[in-house]
This record gives structure tokens, sequence and C-alpha cells, in this order.
């Protein structure tokens, strides 16, 4: 559907126009824009500087979309991608302005969004056009509806976490090209993200069935940008990741991301190995020190490290398990910048008890799992 805006502004002015949809790319000859931008900056007066912004406008609006859905501008020579909303709202506040110096400023801020790309050292994120990135989340609560079922992804695999998560991680701590590890790989989500993403991911898993269905998986996502996905199987414990790493000409990676075992909470395997079968909560932080410590190893300094994991409920106790193995990793040699609570999704157990949880939890004095957490940190 056509979102339609209309803009009241001083001096009578009043327009109106039609973005469908709003967020999509704009391909712009970058020589003509910033020439357009120049001949903003040089207007003398408020008014002659809205009815420019206006033209501007207009001959954008009027621009026909191709096959493929993008909306071109003399696409000929040298080009700016950029977001249809993200333009016109930039384009907006300067017709907004108040004053001839607040506007002129605002052109100029495009003129550098247009012609600038300033990113950080951990990402790809151009903090010249910060606001195009209204896909990234930057709060700290979660409510995520569903699980991305796009690709290869699958919520068959007992206990694996939503692509969203390590999507959103190798956004904001990743650029392109740069190599991520997942310890617990599972079925390989964090993998299959980073392959869509354009990022190289190495991942670990201790039972080789598990491992060969996450490279099959893995296998049938396309690999528009000829990164490498490996699936080692071995114990994060005591792995040998420079050798794995060695054999793509590597040293180090770029980020960790880990969603081990809620302890005992789902069984994966009968292996003594296996963090799902340690002995106690104790022996479960022993393990989890280990895996760090082995993992940190490999992991540059001032880069990221991301834990997903929940809490417990054992014998009429809450067993904090999330603060505790934060504790853990703390203690390697991390500092905490971030924790977010994230909407747990219901397993298909519970959805189909739900009155019998209910009953237990008004019976028991405690409170059903409804949550779990995102835990950032990053290296000393």
């Amino acid at each position: 559907m056509a979102t339609k805006i209309n803009v009241s502004k001083g001096a009578g002015l009043f327009r109106s126009w039609d973005l469908r949809p709003v967020n999509r790319p704009l391909i712009i000859n970058k020589t003509k824009i910033m020439a357009l931008t120049e001949e903003l900056k040089r207007e003398d007066s408020l008014a002659s500087l809205r009815n420019a912004v206006f033209r501007l406008e207009r001959n954008l609006q009027s621009v026909k979309e191709d096959k493929a859905g993008v909306l071109n501008i003399d696409s000929n020579g040298d080009t700016i991608t950029i977001s249809q909303k993200f333009i016109f709202e930039e384009l907006n506040q300067i017709a907004e302005s108040k004053t001839l110096e607040r506007a002129k400023y605002y052109v100029e801020r495009l003129e550098k969004a247009l012609g600038e790309v300033r990113t950080s050292r951990i990402n790809d994120i151009n903090l010249n056009r910060w606001k195009e990135y209204d896909d990234i989340r930057t709060d700290s609560l979660w409510i995520i509806d569903k699980r991305d079922n796009t690709g290869v992804h699958t919520a068959g695999y007992w206990g694996n976490f939503i692509p969203q998560i390590p999507n959103q991680m190798l956004k904001r701590y990743t650029k392109k090209g740069e190599w991520v590890l997942d310890p617990f790989v599972g079925c390989g989500t964090t993998l299959i993200e980073s392959q869509r993403l354009g990022r190289n991911g190495i991942g670990v898993e201790l039972q080789e069935s598990s491992a060969q269905k996450a490279r099959e998986l893995i296998a049938y996502e396309p690999n528009k940008y000829g990164v490498i996905a490996e699936v080692v199987t071995g114990d994060s414990q005591g792995i040998d990741y420079r050798a794995a790493l060695k054999k793509h000409n590597q040293t180090s990676v770029q980020l960790l991301i880990m969603h081990p075992p809620y302890f005992d909470i789902i069984k994966f395997s009968n292996d003594r190995r296996d963090l799902s079968n340690a002995s106690s909560v104790d022996e479960f932080l022993e393990m989890m020190s280990r895996v760090v410590d082995n993992a940190s190893a490999i992991l540059d300094k001032g880069r990221y490290c991301v834990l997903v994991i929940g809490d417990k409920y054992s014998r009429g106790e809450w067993i904090p398990l999330g603060f505790l193995t934060m504790d853990v990793i703390l203690q390697q040699g991390f500092i905490l910048k971030s924790i977010i609570v994230k909407n747990f999704e219901e397993t298909t157990g519970k959805r189909n008890q739900k009155e019998l949880w209910r009953y237990r939890a008004l019976v028991g004095g405690f409170y059903i799992f409804k949550h779990e957490y995102i835990f950032v940190f990053k290296k000393k």
C-alpha cells in the first residue's frame, strides 16, 4: 500500500507526495546529485531553498522502477544507492527548517551522507547514513514474534536459537569478509547467517550426525559472496582452533557467538564431554570456562563475544544460569557491554500444556520462563 505523507510548511507552503514503498533502493547518478546539493547550498533565502528542495523531491517522485523494483535515476557512471525513505526524510528536514542557516546545515549533512562513507573498526555501518539502518536493533528488549524460517533455516533441531540473533550480531560487530566462530554450531544457524551476510565462519559440533546435518544445510544456502563456512567435529573445550584457521590462512576471528546448552534442560547426547551432561551447575560452569578460554585465545583484542543463554528452574529453586555463565566470561578478560532480554519462544510441549504450567506456577510459587539473555562482551 502507498504511504501518503502531507507536510505543512511555514509561509503558506504545502506539498504532498507518495512513497511506494518507503524503503525501496534508489540508484542515483553521484555527479548529478552532488551538483544538486551544491545548488541548494547556494540559495540565498529560505523560500528559494525550499522551492529547490520541492523540485528535487518531485524529480525523485517521478522516477519509475526497473524490472527488479529498483528506482534508477540515470544510473550511468558513478552511482549512489540509497533508500528512498532516507533521502525523502532528509529533504523534509531541510524544507522544514526555521532558518536558512539550519537548512544549509542539513544540506551539508545530506551532502556528506551522499559523498562520504564513515564506518567504525568493527562493522560496515555507514555512520553518515545511520538512519537507513532501521533493521538493526539498538534497544535491550527484543520482542520477536517468530523465528526467521527463510532459506534453509529450520526449527527442527531441538534447542537451536533464532536466526535473528546472529543476524543482528554479525551486522553490529563484523565487516564483510571477517571471521566468526561458533563453538556450539548445532544445525548451523550462525554459519548460515554468516554466509548470507558475506562473513566467513567456523563452527564446532560435538556430534558428527549434527555436524553433517549442518554441513548439508549450509551447502544448500546460496553463497553469493563466496565465503567459507566450515563445520568441524570436535570438543570446544580443547579443539585446536589455530590449526582449523591455519587451513584458511587465518590466525584469528573477529566475533565469537556462543549458544551453549542451558545445562541439563535438553540432553543432546550421551557424550560425557557434552555440557548438557554436566553432573552439576558447578561442573557446567567449569566446562564453559574451558570453552571460553579456548575460544577467546583466537579472538582479536577489542572485538566482541556474544553469549545466548537462559536460566533454569530446579527443585523449587530458580537457578540464574545466565548470570553465573556471564561471570565465567568476565573472569576470562572480557568487559560487559550489554545485556539484552529476549522473549522466549514456547516449546511445542509447553504450548500444548499452558494450563498445566500455569497451575504448576501457582502451586510452586514461581513464574514461567518467558525470556532468555543475550550477553555482549568486549575482549580487553
